[in-house]
């Protein structure tokens, strides 16, 4: 039995999506693929357009066999965080054979050489980051020049550290070395529009271009030519009855929670250093919004999704000490399945027989399955999404979805 994983947000699920699972089977003659994908929040610090089940039925309709959460203590956080996380639950199933994912790049030799050079930080490079740093270059800047300094054969290729999926698959990797895992890593090359491109194109377009065309239109007609026919098909129908959830759906609930908290400050969270926290609270009165407040928060050496990172921390209550107790737990004491494929049964029957950590499909029977700091993680995932529902119905005027009486997607 051949497994592949790969690491996603699906957010939504587009053609570039489907032809990236599609050839990573064909490559690897995969007979199975298993799919990470965050749960409500994603790594850019945002919520997802539309919820976990809606999407991870688009992923089995579309080459998946099976798709589990990423806690949202790593979905939406740092690259470093996400990668750890979504590695860590990928390599303790004991069955996946390949890490597959896109980059920019598309070379394995070089991105694993940069990501070995990263994780052991010699003095040479460390010397010359730190230079680096007291010449004024801001932090990714200093780090490109640092390895190319320490490495010159490198040089051709300095704009690796600069694409977002290059980033995360050294972090992949990083992941994986310090793991020691035995998954081997694959990249395909990234096609369709740029990560960051918002134009809307005829039918490679980026998830953030589909995303802002949610968001502005009424007619979603244009989603047949940008995702697969059962994906779209997904998306209107749930489109129907619900809406796009958008980052300002929030801003209620982050002001009050950062008004609640100002005396204290919010250096205990996630991410959110002493001296993003005092900014935090200088400006805490000229909030407009959650999108805004990340405008006005950021500055040279802070970016807009770092910051909107740092608030949802604070709003989602992740905090410094919870990281630790799960770093002290290996970070991931469970795999909760959003859903699978019937025919997938085998796959199912060898995770139950290798994996170190229990599968989760039906959250009533989960105190039984974990020891009480695992079941406290996951209760504290149930309340995040719990978060994402509330917001998503009352938005939309439609009752809660209770995640304990949620089923699962089978396919």
């Amino acid at each position: 039995m051949k497994v592949n994983g790969i690491i996603a947000e699906y957010n939504p699920f587009h053609n570039g999506h489907k032809y990236h699972l599609e050839e990573s089977r064909r490559e690897l003659c995969a007979d199975y693929t298993i799919i990470a994908m965050s749960g409500n929040f994603m790594q850019r610090g945002a919520p997802a357009i539309i919820d976990k089940y809606a999407r991870a039925e688009m992923a089995l309709k579309n080459g998946a066999d099976l798709v589990l959460e990423i806690p949202s203590c790593y979905a939406a956080s740092s690259a470093e965080y996400f990668a750890t996380g979504a590695v860590s639950l990928l390599d303790k199933l004991g069955v996946v054979d390949h890490l597959c994912f896109g980059s920019e790049c598309g070379d394995i030799s070089v991105l694993k050489r940069i990501a070995q050079i990263l994780l052991d930080e010699p003095d040479k490079y460390i010397k010359s980051l730190k230079s680096n740093l007291r010449q004024g270059l801001s932090y990714p800047n200093a780090r490109t020049w640092a390895l190319l300094q320490y490495d010159p054969a490198l040089s051709g290729e300095r704009d690796v550290l600069s694409s977002p999926n290059n980033i995360l698959g050294i972090e992949y990797l990083k992941a994986l070395l310090r793991r020691a895992s035995n998954i081997t890593p694959f990249t395909t090359i990234r096609v369709g529009a740029d990560y960051h491109d918002r134009r809307l194109g005829e039918n490679q377009s980026s998830a953030l271009a589909i995303r802002q065309a949610v968001f502005s239109r009424q007619d979603f007609g244009f989603l047949e030519n940008q995702m697969p026919e059962s994906a779209c098909r997904i998306m209107t129908e749930y489109l129907k009855s619900a809406k796009p959830v958008h980052i300002n759906d929030f801003s209620a609930a982050l002001h009050y929670k950062l008004l609640l908290e100002k005396e204290g400050g919010y250096d205990c969270y996630l991410d959110v250093s002493p001296d993003l926290s005092d900014r935090i609270r200088r400006n805490l009165f000229g909030f407009t919004s959650f999108k805004g407040f990340c405008d006005l928060l950021k500055s040279k050496d802070t970016t807009y999704t770092r910051i909107s990172r740092c608030l949802l921390h604070i709003l989602l209550d992740m905090k410094n000490s919870d990281m630790e107790s799960y770093q002290a737990m290996d970070y991931i004491p469970y795999a909760r399945v959003l859903g699978f494929r019937r025919d997938a049964s085998p796959l199912l029957s060898a995770i139950k027989e290798s994996s170190s950590v229990p599968l989760v499909t039906k959250l009533a029977d989960a105190q039984k399955l974990l020891d009480a700091p695992a079941f406290e993680m996951l209760k504290q995932e149930v309340r995040n999404n719990h978060i994402y529902q509330s917001t998503l119905a009352m938005k939309s005027r439609k009752n809660i979805e209770n995640e304990f009486s949620t089923p699962i997607v089978i396919i």
